[in-house]
């Protein structure tokens, strides 16, 4: 793990809170909606504010600051019930603010209750405990004798009453203990309960505050274009024929000229400015870039030399002495986030500060490159995070920070960049395409004796955190459901060709590690069952003999979704099993082929032990979102070039899952577990590719090793079969 500039540690997977300490007198303004207007709550003049977590003020308003940010996945409503669980407050009471740079924690790879569980719950009871003793005090009882419920104290033996309002401005005097003593499970009233999301209602009414939403007075509208080849830069455009269109005010240029904004007084005149400007760009070195570029440097990297992170026995004289062997290469693709909403960022710079207002999952580097660019001082720049609409890791770059206040500093008024479709998806930041090798030695009842495993393609993290790359050059997201996996093997040895691909930027996504390592250890892991003529659950379950909670999942799924009872004629099953994000799960996808070109979701079962569950709706959701955001890619989805160009723009060529697309049933079943909890946000998208990719074969009778299912590839490979 590695320091930024502002002293908080930022490995994507391992994050840190940045709580515990008191709030300043000051609060950077946020955007986190009221439960009933969707507006800013920007009070700072709380008395009792115990941690960077809570404000209490007299009047009994309950603020609580949340570190991570809200994009879809339901962090709000979890994180707020962590607190109040332990705090003693109703979910109705709270209003809810998000944490300023410098205290926030990177929002990402599933980590946010798992990061969240103890700090959280820690604050709470800090704030009851203090406030309790308060109370107390007033009253000359003892603490124990004093109960807290709906933010409310009450001595037991005189049924006195007090709000923490009322005693907030006492107990802000008192000592905040370390450890304050937590809840048992037993005694929760929140934490395993279902709860609705607390930002539903102004969803559902449009008073959510996202990016795209906001309106600042006086603000412009400006629209991008950058060259459609990374690296080349502006050679001409049309200055007089943008500026001729009714309501275009000006036209900037990037400080690196490699991208151009028209702004008008709304956005159809900058869009319409936009395409009279008509740029012309000199492309550079990646003009002659291909998919086809990007696959053969994968390929070619199946050979040659590798990292070997973390061996396990001598995996290739094991598998040299076996009594046989099977091997077998996978291929996945780029992949664009192509979320709802689309990239966009407000900028107002003025001599005196630099306010940015914007849906970012990595608010200390929004803050850090507005600084950089306008050379002002961090602490003069202010940055307002809003709701996001669908981050899948594309937030946790910054990139369009830094183009929006290039263009902001060039004019006087507050500009609102908005980025068209097209623009968002082909200048995208990309989930990496990969080129896997899977050899396993095998005895003679097919079982395996060792496992050697290459991948080849980017490492992600060298380019979003340097600092991250271990020594020798390997990237640890790699190793989840490779190294991490639910399975054990006497020998095993995992090899690493590091690949960068040429003329697009890569990125992370949702669970890139977890998503493409289980697509290609479970499609394995099938096809070794497959040769060894056993029961593909049956297979899994040796495999994870010595794992019992992969085991109890596992069998559970089988049990739920009538593994062993015949499948309905026409139709098939294929399963996948993993340990990733933290959680187990075992997910059994029932479907039908009438053609090779269509597939038929009947019915999903998930089985998830992702320990303690906060909200099980909220999990459900995920896993069901996660289920279908993965089908969509797995199906249809991969970015291709020509010419150093990205190829898809936009929904009619870049394919979402449609509704009569989506499974006919999911069914996702949560085990009861007291461990810590795991993360949830991506495990339901890392199960949807191999549980889909194996039912799939069991129809058709071969094996799918190709992402997207459906490429015209693997669909060419059908039609001369």
């Amino acid at each position: 793990m590695s320091a930024t500039k502002s002293g908080f540690r930022t490995g994507r997977r391992n994050v840190l809170l940045g709580g515990g300490g008191l709030l300043l007198a000051t609060l950077w303004p946020s955007a986190s909606p009221r439960a009933d207007e969707g507006m800013l709550v920007e009070d700072a003049t709380a008395p009792f504010a115990p941690n960077a977590f809570i404000r209490i003020t007299p009047d009994n308003r309950i603020t609580l600051i949340l570190p991570n940010i809200e994009m879809g996945q339901g962090i709000y409503t979890s994180s707020v019930m962590l607190i109040a669980e332990e705090l003693g407050v109703d979910l109705a009471q709270v209003e809810m603010e998000a944490a300023p740079p410098g205290t926030a924690q990177i929002t990402g790879g599933s980590t946010s209750i798992m990061t969240e569980w103890m700090p959280l719950r820690q604050a709470g009871a800090a704030a009851r405990t203090v406030l309790v003793q308060a109370a107390a005090q007033r009253w000359g009882v003892k603490p124990e004798d004093c109960a807290v419920g709906s933010a409310i104290i009450t001595h037991g033996p005189s049924g006195r009453t007090l709000t923490f309002g009322d005693v907030a401005a006492a107990a802000a005097k008192l000592p905040i203990p370390k450890e304050p003593p937590l809840k048992s499970a037993a005694d929760y009233r929140l934490i395993g309960k279902a709860q609705h999301r607390l930002d539903s209602q102004i969803k559902v009414t449009g008073k959510a505050v996202f990016g795209i939403d906001v309106h600042v007075p006086g603000q412009k509208i400006g629209t991008v274009a950058a060259c459609p080849v990374v690296g080349g830069t502006l050679r001409a455009f049309d200055h007089d024929a943008a500026m001729a269109v009714r309501g275009v005010l000006a036209v900037l240029v990037t400080d690196t000229k490699d991208a151009v904004c028209v702004v008008g007084e709304h956005y159809w005149a900058a869009h319409k400015g936009l395409q009279a400007l008509r740029p012309v760009w000199t492309t550079g070195a990646n003009a002659d870039v291909s998919t086809q570029t990007i696959y053969d440097q994968l390929h070619e990297g199946l050979k040659g030399p590798a990292i070997v992170p973390s061996p396990k026995g001598d995996a290739e004289a094991v598998i040299a002495k076996s009594h046989s062997h099977y091997s077998a290469v996978y291929q996945q693709p780029l992949l664009a986030h192509a979320t709802m909403e689309p990239i966009n960022c407000t900028v107002h710079v003025r001599p005196d500060g630099c306010d940015v207002w914007t849906g970012t999952q990595v608010a200390d580097r929004a803050q850090e490159t507005a600084a950089d660019i306008t050379g002002l001082p961090k602490e003069k720049i202010t940055i307002h995070s809003q709701y996001i609409g669908g981050g899948f890791g594309r937030r946790l770059e910054h990139e369009y920070v830094t183009q929006s206040v290039q263009f902001a500093k060039q004019v006087r008024y507050p500009l609102k960049i908005v980025w068209s479709r097209e623009e968002d998806i082909t200048k995208d930041r990309y989930r990496p395409a990969y080129v896997d090798e899977v050899t396993a030695g095998l005895d003679e009842k097919g079982r395996v004796t060792a496992m050697k495993h290459r991948i080849v393609g980017p490492a992600v993290v060298a380019r979003w955190d340097p600092p991250e790359l271990t020594k020798e050059g390997y990237d640890e997201d790699l190793s989840v459901a490779t190294l991490i996996t639910p399975y054990s093997y006497d020998a095993y040895r995992l090899e690493f060709a590091r690949r960068e691909a040429p003329g697009v930027v890569t990125a992370w996504w949702r669970g890139v590690g977890g998503t493409r390592g289980l697509f290609v250890v479970e499609g394995f892991i099938d096809e070794l069952a497959e040769r060894a003529g056993t029961d593909k659950v049956a297979y899994r379950r040796e495999l994870a003999a010595g794992n019992t909670r992969a085991v109890v999942v596992l069998d559970r799924v089988a049990k739920e979704a009538g593994w062993d009872t015949p499948v309905p004629q026409g139709r098939a099953r294929g399963v996948a099993l993993q340990f990733a994000f933290g959680s187990f799960m075992a997910t059994v996808a029932e479907i039908e082929m009438p053609s090779p070109d269509t597939v038929i979701i009947h019915r999903v079962t998930a089985v998830v032990d992702c320990g303690q569950v906060i909200n099980p709706d909220q999990v459900i959701s995920q896993i069901e979102g996660g289920l279908i955001f993965g089908f969509s890619a797995a199906l249809y989805n991969e970015i291709t070039l020509e010419n150093g160009r990205v190829q898809e723009s936009n929904f009619n060529t870049w394919r979402v899952m449609r509704m009569n697309e989506a499974p006919r049933r999911i069914d996702v079943h949560l085990m009861d577990s007291k461990k810590e909890p795991g993360g949830i946000g991506e495990v339901g998208t890392a199960a949807a590719a191999p549980a889909l990719a194996n039912a799939m074969a069991a129809a058709q009778g071969h094996r799918y090793r190709t992402l997207p299912l459906l490429s015209p590839r693997n669909l060419e490979k059908e039609a001369a079969r």
